[in-house]
């Protein structure tokens, strides 16, 4: 009962509303900040309804320096609202586009079926098809209502171990997890960017201030990369390098006062893990293959949702620099101290993908990407929850 009361706790309802909250509010503001201003499309001279006079010489176009064109100047400006614009969309929308909107929801889905086998893989097939669904829906639910610098790997030894697999086991599959996701972005991300180019791959216009000091887009990619190097480094030496050394850490934590009424808990799991790491170790490549290509897949499934998205509503020039941007735009995502990046996600969109959203789309663009890829996650979680809290509580009551 008493953990059924802290699984509870930990989906409050005012920890699932604020995220969704912020979102709105952010989604909200995007929208009306839209609709309010006009647009301002360049066209072909003498085919506009306006034109540019720089009066000052400052070679920066302002409101005030916008003039009707007549006989003397020849227009090379259009001002587009909101809503035609959207009405326009409408008016061309195809079968194709709707096609790219069905194929960024299989995407989606294929990223969750890719972490539901490695779950189920790590675990040896003890996790069955309907508890590995349950544990990642309530993963990315913990994921998106917790700040993104705490992530839902801290809930997920919680999540784990309450659905039968033993406390040290649960803690080496997610620390595992955890370092196959960092490997795919350590391996992967300089690949990509060296393809398309730094210049390409990081925007200037996104400042990060922290402490009192700003802070560019490449400064925080490298320090988000450095960290996740040390993090995965940190991995591979308590798993598969010296985990008798990460039991005696395990040991010492259940020795401290704080620990103590638990100290056989803390021991038992600093067992489990040597063991367990002794099973890792026997793995096979082919084992090592399939879960790190799991992973690829998985992450790989998740940036190409946006492609497809991008491509519902014009023609995409350049994947590949799409899913560089994204990479990048990961880390700002992961520092975020916002719960599962909401605000900052909304606003982070636009700016890493302008060049490839549509004139009046960026709003609309951004708030269906996180419909596509955060509020899911909200409503399957509230979903889940019951019946994987209903599932795991009752098999432990017939045990007892």
């Amino acid at each position: 009962m008493a953990k059924h009361k802290q699984i509870s706790g930990i989906f409050s309802f005012r920890k699932v509303i604020v995220p969704v909250l912020i979102g709105l509010s952010v989604a909200a503001y995007l929208i009306i900040k839209d609709f309010n201003e006009p647009i301002y499309q360049e066209v072909e001279s003498g085919k506009g309804q306006y034109y540019w006079l720089d009066s000052n010489d400052d070679g920066v176009k302002q409101n005030e320096e916008l003039f009707t064109a007549d006989q003397n100047h020849q227009g090379n400006v259009n001002i587009e609202k909101q809503s035609s614009i959207v009405k326009s969309i409408v008016s061309r929308w195809t079968w194709y586009s709707t096609a790219c909107l069905l194929v960024a929801m299989l995407f989606g889905v294929m990223r969750d079926l890719m972490y539901m086998y490695r779950i189920r893989l790590l675990s040896d097939k003890k996790l069955s098809w309907k508890q590995s669904f349950q544990i990642i829906m309530l993963w990315e639910f913990g994921s998106a209502v917790t700040p993104s610098v705490v992530g839902g790997s801290a809930l997920a030894f919680f999540i784990v171990a309450l659905d039968g697999i033993p406390a040290g086991r649960s803690t080496a599959i997610v620390m595992i997890t955890a370092l196959l996701d960092e490997l795919f972005y350590i391996v992967i991300t300089p690949i990509i960017i060296l393809l398309i180019g730094a210049n390409a791959a990081f925007v200037t216009d996104f400042d990060f201030t922290a402490f009192g000091t700003t802070f560019g887009v490449k400064t925080i990619f490298v320090i988000g990369y450095g960290f996740m190097c040390l993090l995965t480094l940190f991995i591979l030496v308590a798993i598969f390098f010296y985990p008798q050394g990460f039991r005696k850490f395990i040991y010492m934590l259940g020795s401290k006062r704080i620990f103590k009424k638990r100290q056989q808990k803390f021991n038992k799991m600093g067992d489990d893990i040597v063991t367990s790491s002794q099973e890792f170790k026997g793995k096979g490549l082919w084992f090592w293959t399939k879960a790190y290509g799991c992973t690829v897949l998985s992450w790989t499934s998740r940036f190409f949702v946006v492609n497809f998205l991008l491509l519902a509503f014009s023609p995409v020039s350049d994947h590949l620099l799409v899913y560089g941007r994204q990479l990048v735009m990961w880390i700002i995502l992961c520092i975020s101290p916002t719960p599962g990046g909401s605000g900052i996600a909304e606003f982070a969109f636009p700016i890493f993908l302008k060049e490839f959203l549509p004139m009046g789309t960026t709003a609309i663009l951004a708030i269906l990407w996180r419909c596509y890829t955060y509020y899911p996650y909200i409503l399957l979680g509230l979903l889940v929850l019951p019946l994987w809290s209903k599932r795991v509580f009752k098999k432990k009551e017939k045990t007892i």
